[in-house]
């Protein structure tokens, strides 16, 4: 296993993620990114092709309704079996559920941006899992959600073992109601 931290910057992130990819051809790449306001593992469903910043990244870019590839498609879905990953999450008693949207920021651009590179290689899967915050940052934000390292940690695991063992996703309800 192969861990690597991707700048929180448009455009950089994927440059490191390219270049990891083309290094180690893995075999299952999942994106992590933390989500203040999320209240449990979120396991992401679709990425769209824009990067729309209501905020600046770590280098002050602030890109509005710009594609993340040009003429790619208008969204990449996760080949994770998102559902699968999900219910196992929820055995253990870990909260989790199927996000429909990784958003418009960084989180998003780097989702695309794997998904991106991946079409077209047999045996490769991807996608991408929000976390909550930690319980010492959710200190700072009163009424916000948080989850410790230990769980969080366990729940990726969880995702990887799921991940690897299983091609096909289970056929469960996981749709939002709004």
């Amino acid at each position: 296993m192969v861990a690597k931290q991707l700048p929180c910057v448009f455009g950089e992130a994927l440059t490191v993620l390219k270049a990891a990819l083309e290094t180690y051809q893995p075999r299952l790449t999942i994106a992590v990114g933390q989500a203040g306001g999320r209240v449990d593992i979120t396991v992401e469903r679709v990425a769209i092709n824009v990067d729309d910043a209501r905020i600046p990244d770590n280098k002050g870019q602030q890109p509005i309704d710009e594609p993340i590839v040009a003429n790619g498609p208008a969204a990449c879905f996760s080949t994770l079996p998102i559902k699968a990953i999900v219910s196992a999450l929820r055995q253990q008693g870990i909260p989790a559920s199927v996000s429909q949207t990784a958003g418009t920021f960084v989180c998003n651009h780097v989702m695309y941006g794997l998904l991106h590179q991946l079409q077209g290689k047999s045996g490769q899967k991807g996608g991408f899992i929000h976390i909550p915050y930690l319980p010492e940052q959710a200190a700072a934000h009163p009424g916000q959600a948080s989850m410790s390292v230990a769980t969080v940690r366990a729940a990726l695991e969880t995702a990887i073992a799921v991940a690897l063992e299983q091609d096909d996703d289970v056929k469960i309800g996981g749709g939002a109601t709004h």
